[in-house]
Parts: structure tokens; C-alpha cells; sequence
């Protein structure tokens, strides 16, 4: 999987995250090459609106090409538009490939944190994407690593969570697809919980 590791000014100093943003305007206009599987599609849409849930993988796909120059996309026979922020996509005739993507699991940042969020961690495999891994300032130390390899850097505790996640989603390899709930992760009574969505 791929982390890279925070600033030393930010929230989680010096901890590896995943790449990740959040959603901007454009990626609500911009046309993909292939849509969101059925049940991918199903899973987000029971915390977000259809043209919601489209953004949320695009935006995925943004973020990972501006975190780390990788583009997951396929040919399409209109490039993803004449944004800039999707500039490299264009360049080379692709647009966003929202099929390669799975939801993984959700987390919603604790009411008393400053700054809060409500993720959604997505999958794709690694031989979908194309170009070179270079970072662009918001994460250092960019790198493939294996789950075992990670456990051994300074996370979050959501981003351990999220690899236990991955360590059971990767068994399923079989029936994913079949896959009715996603894991959410969220604060209730004072206490981090996890129920399924």
C-alpha cells in the first residue's frame, strides 16, 4: 500500500497517512472514463447523494494524482476536462477510472477534535495506476510498503484501524463484491466505536 508521511507542523506531526483530501467544485463536473461499481456505489450512497458519492471517488482519484503523481485512469473518448487540477489526466487522454476503486471503511473525526473530517478509505490496486511517484510537499517520504512493514511506522490511530481494515478486507477476496456493509468508525458517548453502515 502506499503512505508518506506528514509535515512536521501538521495535526499528526510526522506521522504516514495515506494520500487524501477532500472534496473540491470540480470533481462534482468532471466526467470519469468508467462509473463506481454497483456495490460500491450502494455503500456510499447510504451516508451521501448520488452525485455525492460520485465526487467522493473522484475526489479519491484527484487527491492521489496531486499527493503523489499517479494517475488512476482509463482511455476515454473525452479527457476528464480543461481543469488544470486535472491537467495530467488530459495530457494523456485519460479520465478517472471509478470501477478500479472499493470502499474500504468510514471514520468521522471525534466531536472535540479542531479539525474534523468524515473519510471514506478507498482501495484500488496498485497495477491500475500509471505515472511516477513523486510527492508534491503535502506528504514526504512517499513509498510502497507491506501491511506488517507499516505497523512498524508512527500512525494514526485511524490509519492502524484502517490496515486491520484491509487485513480482513484482503481475505475476502472471493466475495467483496458481495460486500453488503462498509465499517464506520465514529465517536459515541465519548468513545471511539465501530459499526457497520
Amino acid at each position: 500500500m502506499l503512505l508518506g508521511r506528514r509535515p512536521s507542523s501538521d495535526q499528526w506531526a510526522d506521522a504516514y497517512v495515506f494520500p487524501g483530501g477532500r472534496v473540491d467544485p470540480v470533481d462534482c463536473r468532471v466526467r470519469p472514463a468508467t462509473e463506481l461499481r454497483p456495490h460500491v456505489d450502494r455503500c456510499l450512497q447510504r451516508a451521501a447523494s448520488p452525485a455525492r458519492a460520485r465526487a467522493l471517488g473522484i475526489a479519491a482519484i484527484r487527491e492521489l494524482m496531486e499527493e503523489t503523481g499517479l494517475l488512476l485512469g482509463k482511455p476515454a473518448g473525452s479527457s476528464a476536462g480543461r481543469s488544470r487540477d486535472w491537467l495530467p489526466f488530459s495530457e494523456e487522454g485519460l479520465a478517472p477510472a471509478l470501477d478500479q476503486l472499493d470502499l474500504l471503511c468510514r471514520a468521522v473525526t471525534p466531536p472535540y477534535r479542531r479539525k474534523r473530517f468524515n473519510a471514506r478509505f478507498f482501495v484500488a490496486p496498485a497495477e491500475a495506476v500509471s505515472g511516477t511517484l513523486q510527492g508534491n510537499g503535502e506528504l514526504a517520504d512517499l513509498r510502497w510498503v507491506e501491511i506488517e512493514e507499516a505497523r512498524s511506522f508512527n500512525l494514526p490511530r485511524i490509519t492502524e484501524r484502517v490496515l486491520s481494515e484491509l487485513e480482513e478486507w484482503l481475505g475476502e477476496e472471493p466475495k467483496r463484491s458481495a460486500r453488503g456493509r462498509v465499517p464506520v468508525y465514529k465517536t459515541v458517548y465519548g468513545k471511539q466505536r465501530r459499526t457497520l453502515e
